[in-house]
């Protein structure tokens, strides 16, 4: 991409909005972060300092940068109302607004194999990805003035700087490496034989940034994943022959954990999808191999934390 722009990235001192505040200044863009002013943000931004929680604060730090931004990307609307927020301050103010979504978004009880964006049954209870789609349809139904918006449903986003684990019991665990290195069981329900396709937080963030100015992704909506679909076991088995080790993993009956965790119903199902909007989109399409992320993510972990 050779034409430079102004970007404000919600978020960029968290995993993803790091990786693509990190990615947006390595290609030579104006970037600009909003964050709480709580944790250091990638180097070579500019940071504004509010808590989007507070409004009357969110709003004067928008209003105070003065800018018309060419794309915002939110990597942290998890709420109508936060996205209601975006919809209201950026519609004047912006050019795209890129949100975030997930692909618990979806039905796990209708879903389609492969996945694509035509399946319409989504949650509705009041899960994490019930209230995910209720964002989306703030920017689908909402009144966006001259502002495009494209909305992303990523898988499990794994990559350095955030924690490895895909599947319950071993969901992004800090001691996950301690626990293989020991040869301690892995408790994986259905012992981790559901299907799935993560995707590399920098694969994802140089997809984010290919949408900027890419007409193709105004007002569409796109099932974002890596190119490897594999069993969820087989995730942890890559993690245990890069330490050398063998992973022991111990099975969790599918309906004992959903009878004791019924929130948890999104990762009990196979998560494959079919990329062809993606791909027909003309965006950067991830395709980090799975066992070469995962190397790098536990490289990272070894080398940045004592496990």
């Amino acid at each position: 991409m050779d034409k430079k722009y102004k970007l404000l990235i919600i978020g960029g001192s968290g995993f993803l909005s790091g990786t693509l505040a990190s990615a947006a200044v390595s290609q030579g863009h104006d970037v600009y972060v909003l964050t709480r002013g709580q944790k250091p943000v990638p180097g070579g931004v500019t940071a504004l300092v509010a808590d989007r929680h507070d409004e009357a604060a969110f709003s004067k730090a928008v209003a105070e940068a003065a800018f018309h931004w060419d794309a915002v990307f939110d990597c942290i609307c998890f709420t109508p109302e936060e996205a209601r927020q975006d919809v209201w301050e950026f519609k004047n103010r912006a050019d795209h607004l890129v949100m975030v979504s997930t692909d618990f978004v979806y039905d796990p009880g209708n879903r389609w194999f492969p996945q694509t964006e035509a399946n319409m049954n989504f949650l509705t209870d009041e899960s994490y990805g019930a209230r995910k789609r209720l964002c989306e349809l703030e920017f689908i139904n909402g009144d966006t003035g001259n502002m495009v918006y494209t909305v992303l449903r990523p898988a499990h986003i794994y990559g350095p700087g955030s924690y490895l684990g895909c599947l319950p019991e071993e969901v992004r665990n800090p001691g996950l490496i301690s626990k293989i290195m020991e040869g301690e069981p892995l408790p994986l329900v259905g012992g981790g034989y559901f299907l799935q396709q993560p995707i590399f937080a920098e694969d994802l963030a140089e997809l984010m940034l290919s949408c900027i100015g890419n007409e193709r992704t105004y007002n569409e909506i796109f099932c974002t994943m890596g190119p490897d679909i594999i069993e969820s076991r087989k995730y942890y088995k890559i993690i245990a022959e890069y330490l050398g080790r063998e992973a022991v993993i111990e099975e969790i009956p599918v309906n004992q954990f959903l009878a004791e965790h019924p929130d948890a119903m999104s990762f009990m199902c196979h998560r494959i999808y079919d990329l062809s909007k993606l791909k027909n989109a003309g965006v950067k399409v991830p395709s980090t191999k799975i066992r070469d992320g995962i190397h790098k993510t536990v490289e990272s972990l070894l080398n940045t934390t004592d496990y």
